[in-house]
């Protein structure tokens, strides 16, 4: 049997606790979602585990009952691998593996996992180990018997070597070295941005919880081709695309790392470069799945992580996703601008980008110029430039008259400024 095979059929009995804090809707949501990241991690979810308290248990996370429990259950069905719906402490594991004598992985790692499994860039693998070491540092004192554990399938991939022999040291160094590189990585990023900004291209960023669909948008928009799988986290690494809006204007549109509630801190850390583009952008589309039923904890997760990358002040367009998929009435949270589409439907994809014209005419400024029949080039820079709303021909002087819409940020705002009054 091969590895991937080994992989594909592990059975997982997921685990979680409902605090007093949590509503018995959060708590399924949640749950379903670890089932969903088990199955994107090539894993099979025999059964589920629940315990409510007002707490988890400090020293195995569910109480000493569920732990018998547990055990009766892994007999019964012969699972190997037992999957938390938490980040567990060090000592946590270390007390379950021994009761247990399993392999433990809680939500954090599991997310780990599957980052590693889909960085293909240099810079994903980069940032996706930094995480794991990041993770596995404080963990390691103790977890001799956890970590002999790990064979091989899910919450093993990353960082090859992650044996006990390779000590503190040896990671603080390996983490040093990648943040060495990365910051070669960011660097290079950076000047690509400032080349970008150079061109006065307008950015616009598509950000969204795991799923949403920002990647099937991005592909209908720029008719690119680009992964697009229904499975949580299909895209790791930044692509970028170039699409035309209604007017004629050429703008980028750039796709980023789907977010998820509780994700976690050393990942955001590590990704913290891929999503500074988001921070460059002139616009957000904020995508949400609107057939999900907890797709209001959706948009307020990435609201939050927006908050916390000081973007929440970039003007933003709500993209209402999966229309095609709702049942009964859709009414969205908040009164920010919306747009509810299927990226599947031509004439919702149309009414989309006359949505992200009107939210971007709102930042503009007007302008009205005259054009010299003779100016050619004048025209064409308009018409990819700026939003080109009018343009008239004037026979008796010769002269194209044009309105529109352009950045104030733009150079060719200001070179119209001149020929205004010139």
């Amino acid at each position: 049997m091969t590895e991937r095979a080994k992989i594909d059929s592990e059975q997982v009995i997921v685990v979680g606790v409902k605090t007093s804090d949590m509503t018995d809707e959060e708590f399924e949501y949640r749950l379903e979602e670890l089932r969903a990241l088990t199955k994107t991690a090539g894993g099979y979810v025999s059964m589920t585990l629940t315990q409510n308290r007002d707490n988890p248990d400090r020293t195995t996370y569910i109480g000493k009952g569920k732990v018998e429990e547990l055990k009766m259950i892994l007999e019964e069905t012969e699972s190997e691998l037992v999957m938390f719906n938490d980040e567990l402490s060090s000592s946590q594991v270390r007390n379950l593996t021994k009761e247990l004598d399993v392999k433990i992985i809680d939500r954090t790692q599991l997310i780990l996992d599957i980052f590693a499994k889909r960085a293909q860039s240099k810079e994903g693998k980069l940032q996706v180990e930094l995480a794991q070491l990041g993770y596995l540092l404080p963990r390691l004192r103790g977890q001799g018997h956890v970590l002999s554990r790990l064979g091989g399938g899910i919450g093993t991939r990353g960082p090859g070597e992650t044996q006990l022999e390779i000590d503190q040291r040896h990671i603080r160094d390996r983490m040093t070295e990648i943040r060495r590189q990365l910051e070669q990585v960011v660097a290079h990023r950076s000047r690509y941005r400032e080349r970008r900004k150079q061109n006065q291209t307008f950015q616009i960023a598509l950000v969204g919880y795991t799923n949403a669909g920002k990647s099937t948008i991005l592909k209908a928009l720029s008719q690119a081709e680009t992964l697009v799988e229904d499975q949580l986290f299909a895209t790791l690494d930044p692509t970028t695309k170039q699409i035309k809006l209604p007017s004629g204007m050429h703008v980028l549109l750039t796709d980023t790392v789907g977010f998820i509630q509780q994700l976690p801190t050393t990942l955001v850390a590590a990704f913290r470069s891929t999503l500074e583009e988001v921070k460059e952008a002139d616009l957000i589309l904020h995508v949400v799945d609107a057939s999900h039923p907890d797709f209001v904890n959706h948009e307020k997760t990435v609201n939050d992580l927006l908050s916390e990358l000081d973007a929440d002040k970039i003007p933003m367009l709500k993209v209402y996703n999966k229309r095609d998929q709702l049942e009964g009435d859709f009414f969205p949270a908040g009164d920010a601008p919306s747009a509810l589409i299927s990226a599947h439907i031509k004439e919702d994809l149309d009414r989309l980008r006359d949505k992200i014209e009107a939210s971007m005419e709102k930042e503009f400024a007007p302008y009205y110029v005259h054009i010299e029949a003779w100016e050619g080039k004048w025209l064409h820079r308009l018409k990819e430039e700026t939003i080109l709303v009018e343009r008239t021909f004037d026979e008796e002087n010769e002269r194209y008259i044009v309105r529109g819409y352009a950045s104030p940020q733009s150079s060719i705002y200001h070179e119209l400024k001149k020929k205004s009054t010139s």
